[in-house]
This record gives structure tokens, C-alpha cells and sequence, in this order.
């Protein structure tokens, strides 16, 4: 999976309630959860993120409490994939099991660079130069392919095993 995008840099230990805030989980509405992405850690993403957009965070990205809606908030403001230097292990599961590429990776990147990510192929292509990474194991890239767990086992990815 090949994913272009406009980068949002941020820094370590971005947690779910930074994501999205804990008085906004009333609802599972990928859209309604995104109106309020770190909008008290980067008040300037709501209105600007744009499709295809992509997160570059430093370490233990996502830790905090395990709800999902933060994978959904990410999700439903139209961010491809997250480039992290480290992720909270339950965010990573998460993430997988809804269908959101991430990528453990420490890059060099500024704040609105665009950067290439070729989950397939294990590249990360930026301005300043290209960084490799561990492709997934096939049934991840084939849950992250199907959109998530669900999709991948409704549709038989569970059958061969």
C-alpha cells in the first residue's frame, strides 16, 4: 500500500486524550470525532487537515487509556497512515484492528512536508531522504488492506489459517 501525504509533526507521548478528548466519546462517529483531532494540542490541524495527510510523532504515540474513538478521530479527519518513533502497544492493536496503517520509524521530517510511505516495500520517502522500516507480516498487511479486522475476516482472510 503506497500512501502520499501532507505531514502534521508532532512530538512524544501524544496520548489518546490529546488525540481526542475524553468529553467527545459519546459518539463512535469517525466524522463527529475528528471536528476535534488535538484540537487543545494542534488547534491549527481542525479545518486544515486535508485526505491523505500523514502523522510523524516521536515516541510512545497513542498511550493512555485503550478506547479506539482515538484510532477513529485519526481516521475520520482523513489521516493515511501515523509514522511514529514508538507506539503504546494497545494503540498499535487498535489501529491494526480498525484498518489504520502504522509505522514504527524514526524520520526526519518538518511540519507540512510531504512524504511517500510504501507499506509494501518498507520505504519511507521524505525530502530530506528515504528510510526503511519492516514491512508487515502478510495477515497484518492483508487486515490493514480489508480496512480492519472485520472486513478481513467477513471476508474469508481467516480461512487459510
Amino acid at each position: 500500500m503506497i500512501m502520499e501525504g501532507r505531514v502534521w509533526k508532532l512530538g512524544d507521548n501524544i496520548d489518546t486524550d490529546q488525540i481526542i478528548p475524553a468529553r467527545y466519546l459519546v459518539t463512535s462517529d469517525r466524522k463527529k470525532l475528528a471536528e476535534h483531532i488535538l484540537e487543545y494540542t494542534v488547534p491549527e490541524m481542525r479545518g486544515a487537515v486535508r485526505p491523505g495527510d500523514i502523522i510523524v510523532a516521536g515516541r510512545n504515540f497513542g498511550s493512555g487509556s485503550s478506547r479506539e474513538h482515538a484510532v477513529l478521530a485519526i481516521q475520520g479527519a482523513g489521516i493515511s497512515c501515523v509514522v511514529a518513533k514508538s507506539f503504546a502497544r494497545i494503540f498499535y492493536r487498535n489501529s491494526i484492528n480498525l484498518g489504520l496503517p502504522v509505522i514504527e520509524a524514526d524520520v526526519d521530517v518538518e511540519q507540512g512536508d510531504t512524504i511517500r510511505v510504501d507499506t509494501d516495500q518498507g520505504t519511507i520517502d521524505t525530502p530530506r531522504g528515504r528510510y526503511t522500516f519492516s514491512p508487515y507480516p502478510e495477515f497484518i498487511a492483508g487486515i490493514i488492506r480489508a480496512g480492519g479486522l472485520i472486513n478481513y475476516v467477513k471476508g474469508g482472510g481467516l480461512r487459510s489459517r
